[in-house]
């Protein structure tokens, strides 16, 4: 368990999904994806393994997602 400041630090953000591909080289079933963060982050890709949805499911939703804290970019 993480304490609260620990938690203050995880960056947190909401991004559309505006890609997903298929990534065959990961060693479990995964998707690639391209999210757009809005203007202030911008595009990023990202993976993700499958669990439950098709690709086509995924493109255009908003998800919530931990991005690298600025010690770690």
């Amino acid at each position: 368990m993480i304490t609260y400041e620990d938690f203050r630090r995880v960056d947190m953000r909401v991004g559309r999904v505006l890609v997903v591909e298929d990534f065959p080289e990961a060693r479990k079933p995964s998707y690639k994806l391209t999210i757009d963060f809005g203007h202030e982050i911008g595009v990023k890709k990202s993976s993700a393994q499958i669990t439950g949805y098709r690709k086509e499911e995924l493109v255009g939703r908003l998800r919530c997602y931990q991005l690298p804290t600025q010690k770690n970019r």
